[in-house]
C-alpha cells in the first residue's frame, strides 16, 4: 500500500484506540478513561476492579496481550524456572472447569444439572472476559452503543444442532425462528445497495471497485437478465485480461462433464485428491487470473486458499463449475463436514444477536450466577451490563475467575486411585493451586499435554495435531455510511487483500437495541483477514499465519484498515481521518477449530481413527470438552462436547443414558 501519508489516513486522530504497555492498558488519542479501562491495584483481582469491562475496550482485542504469555513460557519450557513457590488458595471444588469459553460455561452448566445446584465448580479463562472466541465488542459513539461480534458469529451449522445443543439454546431463552422477525434484509437493498468486487492495484494493475457477479450465483430473486447485466459490466470494468474475464463468465455458467465415464462415487473420488485450484486450472482450463481472483472465496469456511480446499468440498458449498458433472447430492468419500448437503433443518437454524454468539455466553453466565448478568430474557441480554465483581464471590457457587492461565493438572496419588486433583494457574504473575473432585479441560488440545505429564503417549500426539486456523475480525466504526450509499455499495470483496472481505454489519434489531438504518448515523464495519501461504499444506499454512498474527502490532492492522477504506470508497467521499470514529482488531492467532481435509489427512480420506476421538478420551477424573474434540468449529459442536465430557466423569444429567 503506502499510497496515503499517515496524516491523510488519521494514524495521528484522537479515535478510540488502544495499546499496551507492559501488559497494562494504555488509552492513548483520549481525554478520559472510557468504559473498559481500568487501573490495577495490588490487593484484588482484576475484575473486580472499579470499571472492569472487557467488551468496551478496543484495539487489540481477541487473543490480547496479557492472555499468552504465560502459555508461551510453558511450551517455551522456560515457565517453571521462574515460577517460584505456589501459593495454595485453600479452595476445594467439586469441580473446575479450565477455559471459560462456550464449551468450558456448558461443561458448568450440564454438571450443575447433573450434579445438583449445590455443585460447587470454578472456571478458570486465562482472557480478561469470559466468552472464549464469542468475543463481544462494545462502542460509544455519539452517546450511542454500537455492538460488533469479535469472534462466533451466529447459531448455525453445515448440518442439523445435535440434542444436546438445541435444548440448551432453548433453556437459554432463544428463539431460533424468530431472527428473520429481527433482521432487516430490506434495507440495504431499499438503498440500491449491493455488494461489490474491490481490486488492488499493486496486484491488479489498478484500483477499481465493480459490482460483484459471484454473489449472484445461486441467488433466486436475482433476475437472468440482472444478472447478464452484471456479467457485462465486470466484463468491461475489471481490471483483469480478456480471456480471465471470459473464463470467469464460463466457469459460472458451466454444465459440462469434465469427468466422462466415471461414476457418481469414482467422480466424487476424483474430486477429493485434487484441490479445487487444480480443477480449475487442468479440468476447467481457466486463466491463472482466475486462481488469483477466486484464491480467498471461501477463506471464512477453510482458513486456507481455494490451492488448499478439495474440490469435491467446493462442489458440496456450492462453489461453480460442476453442474455439469450431474452429481448426486449424498457426500463423497473424505468430504469435509463443512460441505455435506444436509436438509433445510440446518440451514433454517440460524440466529445471529448483534455481538455474535456473545450473548450466548453471556446467558450461560446468567444461569449460572444470576447475580453477575442483570435481566431475565434472550432480548435484555443484548444490552445488559455485567457487573464482572460478582463473577468470583466465595458464596456464589459457580464462580468464574479471568486472566487466569493454568499451568498444571495433576492428579493427588495415582491416576486410577486418586480422590483429588490439583490445578495451578497464573493470576496477576502469582503462581496458585486449587484443588477438585473433577477437573473438565475445555481449552485448546493442543495446549494440554503442556498442563498435564500423565497423558498416554498416543493421546499426547494425537492432540498435537489439533492445529488451529488463524483469522482477524477487525470492527471499525465510522461516523455514517453516506459514502457508502454514493457509491452503492454494502460489502467488499478484496481478492489478494490484506483484508479479504469488509461491509456493512447485519440490521439486527432485539430488545433495547436498535439498529442503525439512516446512512447520515454512525456504523460497524466487519472486516476479515485470514492469514494464509499459498503453496504450503493447510497445517504449515496455519502455523505460518500464526506467526504472522503474533508479529504483525495494532499500527499495521490500522493502517491496513485506513488504506483500504481510502482507496476502495474515497470515489464515494469517504476520508478514513474524519469518518473513523473506533477500532477493534480481534486477533486469534489459535483461531477456530481444524477441520480434516482429504488432500493431507489420509485417515479422513480412508476412514481411519480420528485424532480428535482419540485426545478426547477421558483420564483419571479428567475429561476433555471443546470443538478440537470433533475438529468441527461450530458452537454446538462446543456444546455438545461439553455435554460429552461430563458424562465422561460418570454423572448422567438431563439427555443422557
Amino acid at each position: 500500500m503506502g499510497m496515503f501519508s499517515d496524516k491523510e489516513l488519521g494514524m495521528d486522530r484522537a479515535i478510540t484506540r488502544r495499546d499496551f504497555l507492559n501488559g497494562t492498558a494504555m488509552a492513548i488519542g483520549t481525554s478520559m478513561l472510557p468504559r473498559g479501562m481500568f487501573a490495577l491495584s495490588d490487593d484484588a483481582e482484576p475484575q473486580n476492579q472499579s470499571g472492569y469491562d472487557p467488551p468496551a475496550s478496543t484495539g487489540l482485542r481477541g487473543s490480547h496481550p496479557g492472555a499468552f504469555e504465560v502459555a508461551h513460557s510453558l511450551r517455551d519450557g522456560t515457565f517453571w524456572d521462574q515460577a517460584g513457590t505456589p501459593t495454595n488458595t485453600g479452595e476445594h471444588y467439586d469441580l473446575v472447569v479450565v477455559g471459560g469459553g462456550i464449551s468450558g460455561l456448558s461443561a458448568a452448566y450440564f454438571y450443575r444439572q447433573a450434579a445438583g445446584s449445590r455443585a460447587r465448580v470454578l472456571v478458570l479463562e486465562n482472557h480478561d472476559d469470559f466468552g472464549g472466541h464469542a468475543k463481544r465488542n462494545e462502542f460509544n459513539v455519539g452517546g450511542r452503543m454500537l455492538l460488533g461480534f469479535g469472534g462466533t458469529f451466529a447459531i448455525e451449522s453445515t448440518e442439523p444442532y445435535t440434542p444436546a445443543g438445541k435444548a440448551l439454546i432453548k433453556d437459554l431463552g432463544i428463539e431460533v425462528s424468530r431472527f428473520p422477525q429481527l433482521n432487516d434484509t430490506k434495507l440495504y437493498p431499499s438503498l440500491g445497495l449491493h455488494p461489490a468486487i474491490f481490486f488492488n492495484k499493486e496486484n491488479f494493475g489498478a484500483d477499481r471497485v465493480v459490482k460483484n457477479p459471484f454473489a449472484m450465483w445461486g441467488d433466486e430473486n436475482s433476475s437472468a437478465a440482472a444478472r447478464a447485466e452484471v456479467w457485462k459490466q465486470f466484463g468491461a470494468n475489471a481490471p483483469l485480461n480478456d480471456r480471465a474475464k471470459a473464463d470467469l463468465k464460463r466457469l459460472y455458467s458451466l454444465d459440462e462433464d469434465l469427468l466422462p465415464g466415471l461414476s457418481d462415487v469414482e467422480k466424487k473420488t476424483r474430486l477429493a485428491k485434487i484441490s479445487y485450484a487444480d480443477y480449475l486450472t487442468s479440468l476447467v482450463k481457466t486463466d491463472p487470473q482466475v486462481i488469483e481472483v477466486l484464491r480467498p472465496i471461501i477463506h471464512a469456511w477453510y482458513g486456507v486458499g481455494i490451492e488448499a480446499v478439495p474440490a469435491q468440498d467446493a462442489w458440496g458449498i456450492s462453489l461453480p463449475g460442476f453442474d455439469g458433472l450431474k452429481l448426486a447430492p449424498s457426500p463423497g468419500p473424505g468430504m469435509g463436514r463443512d460441505a455435506i448437503r444436509w436438509s433445510q433443518e440446518a440451514k433454517d437454524y440460524f440466529f445471529h444477536f448483534p455481538d455474535g454468539n456473545a450473548s450466548i455466553a453471556r446467558l450461560l453466565v446468567r444461569n449460572l450466577n444470576p447475580a453477575a448478568v442483570p435481566g431475565s430474557t434472550a432480548d435484555d441480554v443484548v444490552t445488559a451490563q455485567v457487573d464482572y465483581s460478582k463473577l468470583d464471590r466465595a458464596e456464589s457457587p459457580i464462580r468464574i475467575r479471568l486472566n487466569s492461565t493454568v499451568v498444571r493438572v495433576q492428579h493427588l496419588g495415582d491416576l486410577p486411585t486418586a480422590k483429588e486433583i490439583e490445578i495451578s494457574y497464573v493470576e496477576k504473575g502469582k503462581l496458585c493451586t486449587v484443588r477438585a473432585d473433577h477437573c473438565v479441560l475445555a481449552c485448546w488440545n493442543a495446549m494440554i499435554p503442556y498442563l498435564s505429564t500423565e497423558l498416554p503417549d498416543k493421546q499426547r500426539q494425537a492432540m498435537a495435531s489439533a492445529e488451529k486456523v488463524p483469522l482477524v475480525y477487525t470492527n471499525v466504526v465510522i461516523r455514517n455510511w453516506q459514502s457508502w450509499v454514493k457509491m452503492g455499495v454494502d460489502s467488499f470483496y478484496v481478492p489478494a487483500g490484506y483484508f479479504d472481505y469488509f461491509g456493512l454489519d447485519m440490521r439486527v434489531s432485539i430488545g433495547k437495541y436498535q439498529c442503525t438504518k439512516r446512512p447520515d448515523e454512525p456504523i460497524v464495519i466487519h472486516m476479515q483477514r485470514v492469514p494464509c501461504s499459498p503453496g504450503l499444506p493447510a497445517r504449515e499454512q496455519h502455523r505460518a499465519g500464526r506467526a504472522d498474527l503474533y508479529a504483525t502490532s495494532f499500527e499495521v492492522f490500522e493502517r491496513n484498515i485506513r488504506e483500504l477504506m481510502a482507496r476502495s470508497l474515497g470515489a464515494g467521499g469517504f476520508d478514513p481521518a474524519r469518518d473513523i470514529a473506533a477500532i477493534t482488531v480481534n486477533r486469534w492467532p489459535h483461531g477456530y477449530a481444524y477441520h480434516y481435509n482429504s488432500l493431507y489427512d489420509s485417515f479422513w480420506m480412508d476412514g481411519g481413527p480420528l485424532p480428535c476421538v482419540i485426545a478426547r478420551q477421558p483420564y483419571g477424573r479428567v475429561a476433555i470438552a471443546n470443538a478440537d474434540s470433533d475438529a468441527f468449529a461450530y458452537t454446538h459442536v462446543a456444546i455438545e462436547q461439553a455435554h460429552r465430557a461430563i458424562g465422561d466423569l460418570g454423572l448422567r444429567g438431563p439427555g443422557q443414558a
